[in-house]
């Protein structure tokens, strides 16, 4: 028989296999590939967790987004109102304000009117007095002028008692 190089392969080999089994290599395989499981396994329910944590903080977050939005919403409804409140508001002082200035203003007018008409009554009587003065002066020269004092003292006279 012929022994070659390929039988003392196969030989070595049976007997490395046999050795590795008498070891108890096999189970030590088995412990570490059950632990490496354990270990995938382990991490694949924490990215489920983790999964479903991202996927309710997303929830959580359109929610208030939408929430955000609504009340962005309300606060332009309201300012709208307010801003339209604020305009009606301001259009009728401002109409309080002309029809007070037109009011101030026609009083004014008629003060004025009032005051011009008293100035030109002034100025009629002090250009009558004027005239009669003139009138009085060129009359009472003489004994005219003597008499009419005269009567004017005593017109006094019984005015004052």
């Amino acid at each position: 028989m012929h022994l070659d190089a390929e039988l003392f392969v196969a030989l070595g080999f049976i007997i490395f296999v046999c050795l590795l089994g008498y070891l108890g290599v096999h189970n030590t395989l088995g412990k570490a590939i059950d632990s490496r499981a354990a270990k995938i396994s382990a991490e694949l329910d924490e990215a489920t967790r983790l999964r479903q944590e991202a996927e309710a903080l997303l929830a959580s977050f359109k929610a208030k987004a939408v929430a955000a939005e609504a009340e962005a919403a309300a606060i332009v409804a309201q300012a709208r109102l307010d801003a339209e409140t604020l305009a009606k508001e301001g259009a009728a002082r401002l109409s309080e304000f002309v029809a007070r200035r037109t009011k101030q203003a026609e009083e004014k007018i008629a003060l004025a009117e009032t005051q011009a008409a008293a100035d030109v009554r002034a100025a009629a009587a002090e250009a009558a007095v004027k005239a009669a003065e003139v009138i009085l002066t060129a009359e009472t020269k003489g004994t005219n002028g003597v008499r009419f004092v005269e009567k004017g003292i005593s017109d006094l006279r019984t005015l004052f008692n």
